[in-house]
């Protein structure tokens, strides 16, 4: 080949969206896939809020030019009112707005941290770390997030993984792709950890309103830590069923305001880009503003099919799962000897249609295997997508 692609471009994988390729391939030759890869909420029966998108088409004359690249007044304030409540200060010209959150996960690694830094993420992890990550030549170094404790952080773990080129800890609260809301008393030791070496907090917490016990509360990172720097990552995506508006904002504690200029390269990359998606801007004040009747809705519908996911696990031999908190995914423990997760998906999804992520995919303990799947289709999806899970484990038996 005449013309390589960069090496470092090479380097870069998704698994949730890689796994895909494959899929496509067979539906094409007329095999029925159920998709249980996608943690998006509008392939399957919810559907967004049509107030946001009220707020869309009436900003059509005023939004068909660039928007500010920090984004526009109006949302930054709102996102300034919405962590108010929920205990953390920022002012809104901090606040930069981006093509989803993933865009801004980019834009903050490469800010963070320079080439052979290390950054702590937890394992297993949303996988867009990695692939930044690698990109920018940053070496990834694992926590564990602990099984048996409902997949909480070790903070032991934490802490022998950092080194004197360690830069930060990111933080994904709720997990994905574990479904696990961490505890005040954890998140408080992660702050101490940081606190001690000197590190910033890069704390996602996009899933932060689909908590799908009673009684549970979610803590913001940004509202607990006073002196370390914290990075606080949110968006439309999840909680307001927007996938497709690709809406996210990234918001600094005051401790990093006043300590750093991580915040200030943030926006010299996002002026580099222009600006995020000038119409669907406009979304973000009503969404965090107006009502929120479908976030109640959707968690109880989440709730119905967790505890129907978790019971049917139950029953088939060779798989186990710890029960997910929040978000909507579960991350199954594969029990039997095989050769690999990833080698178990693509035997799944080739015999029997069924697309799940191998866990490796998400990064995992060393010596163990799963999968993630997604809770959000109807029961009746589930449940075929089960009874065909059943079936591949008993023939791998």
């Amino acid at each position: 080949m005449f013309f390589d692609a960069s090496r470092r471009s090479k380097k870069v994988s998704y698994a949730i969206r890689d796994i895909v390729v494959e899929a496509a391939k067979l539906e094409k030759q007329g095999k029925k896939i159920l998709y249980l890869n996608i943690g998006d909420p509008l392939r399957y029966d919810f559907r967004t809020p049509e107030h946001l998108w009220k707020a869309v088409f009436e900003a059509k004359e005023k939004s068909t030019s660039y928007a500010p690249s920090e984004g526009i007044r109006e949302a930054g304030e709102a996102i300034a009112s919405d962590f108010k409540k929920k205990g953390m200060r920022v002012d809104a010209k901090h606040i930069m707005i981006g093509n989803g959150c993933s865009e801004l996960i980019w834009f903050a690694m490469g800010c963070i941290a320079n080439p052979n830094d290390s950054i702590l993420l937890p394992r297993p992890c949303y996988p867009v770390y990695q692939a930044a990550c690698s990109y920018f030549d940053i070496k990834i170094k694992y926590y564990d997030l602990e099984e048996g404790e409902a997949w909480q952080p070790d903070i032991e773990s934490i802490e022998k993984n950092i080194d004197k080129k360690t830069k930060a800890i990111v933080v994904i609260n709720p997990n994905n792709p574990t479904g696990a809301n961490y505890s005040k008393k954890v998140l408080k030791e992660i702050i101490d950890v940081a606190a001690q070496h000197k590190l910033v907090i890069f704390s996602d917490e996009i899933y932060d309103a689909l908590l799908l016990e009673k009684k549970a509360k979610h803590y913001c990172m940004g509202s607990l830590a006073r002196d370390v720097p914290v990075l606080v990552t949110n968006g439309l995506s999840k909680n307001f069923l927007a996938t497709g508006f690709r809406i996210g904002w990234l918001a600094p504690n005051e401790f990093l305001v006043e300590n750093s200029d991580i915040m200030e390269a943030v926006f010299k990359l996002g002026r580099a880009r222009l600006c995020a998606v000038h119409p669907f801007q406009y979304a973000i004040k009503p969404a965090l503003k107006g009502p929120k009747r479908h976030i109640r809705e959707m968690i109880k519908k989440l709730r119905n099919r967790r505890n129907y996911v978790m019971r049917r696990i139950e029953e088939i031999d060779g798989i186990s799962c710890t029960k997910p908190s929040a978000a909507f995914y579960a991350f199954p423990r594969i029990d039997i000897p095989i050769k690999n997760d990833k080698e178990f998906a693509l035997g799944l999804l080739r015999k029997k249609g069924v697309c799940v992520v191998h866990g490796s995919g998400f990064g995992q303990k060393p010596e163990t295997k799963h999968f993630r799947t997604v809770i959000l289709p109807p029961i009746n999806v589930l449940r075929e997508a089960l009874d065909k899970i059943e079936e591949f484990l008993r023939n791998l038996h």
